[in-house]
């Protein structure tokens, strides 16, 4: 699902819905928060937003039938801003986030973390805290990927029929970032080795998978390429 796109780039900020065959819906972040596509900030590098309020991750689900409370478990792959702004939508959910991660944003003031706290910091939100490589159900993995930000995490999905799909979200946001010793760090990127390692373990991880696809957390030449809701993959 889109929410968002960053200028200049057509750039996706994206989010990600699974539904499993014994009908559990899992949703992968939650994007911007739902004023920003009334009075959207001007992010660090001079990046514009543009969303509008059908872009909301509320609307979005309601476009394809689904309500907050229709969701079961948010995976929260990190706590930046456009990944975790509407979280405080899904008070009925199961949030799962890395420890470290959950830990340190809380403790933060850095605006990246302390800007949206509200949102996804809301006393009627209900948190598992992780730590490392979990299963959340049979065929979806978290993958630690700190370096973006610490307590960073990837998903991969076993899919029956289009077999390993691995959401690097921002551990690897670009396709042309593969390789850990050549890539870019991003200036939002906090730790350099931890980036490239974690590039490294992704990369590892999808050639022992076999990986059929790496989506990227925000590739707009992959994204314009790949199936969108309602479209899916099975």
């Amino acid at each position: 699902m889109q929410l968002a796109v960053l200028q200049p780039g057509d750039i996706p900020v994206p989010a990600y819905l699974i539904q499993t065959e014994d009908n559990t819906n899992i949703l992968i972040d939650s994007g911007f928060p739902a004023d920003f596509a009334v009075h959207p900030p001007v992010l660090d590098g001079g990046l514009r937003i543009e969303m509008s309020p059908d872009n909301f991750i509320v609307n979005r689900l309601n476009s394809l039938g689904l309500q907050p409370n229709d969701i079961d478990i948010l995976i929260c792959t990190h706590f930046d801003a456009d990944h975790a702004g509407g979280h405080q939508a899904f008070a009925e959910a199961e949030l799962i986030v890395q420890r470290s991660h959950y830990e340190i944003a809380r403790q933060s003031e850095l605006p990246r973390f302390a800007a949206l706290r509200e949102h996804w910091n809301h006393s009627s939100l209900r948190y598992r805290l992780v730590d490392g490589d979990v299963e959340v159900v049979p065929g979806v993995e978290l993958i630690e990927t700190s370096g973006h930000v610490p307590g960073h995490q990837a998903v991969l999905l076993r899919l029956p029929e289009t077999g390993a799909v691995l959401l690097a979200i921002d551990a690897i946001p670009l396709s042309s970032m593969l390789d850990p010793e050549t890539r870019w760090i991003h200036p939002a990127d906090m730790d350099e080795a931890g980036t490239r390692a974690s590039t490294l373990k992704l990369v590892k991880l999808a050639e022992r998978e076999n990986a059929a696809l790496i989506v990227h957390g925000h590739d707009a030449e992959q994204w314009a390429t790949l199936k969108h809701a309602p479209e899916f993959y099975c």
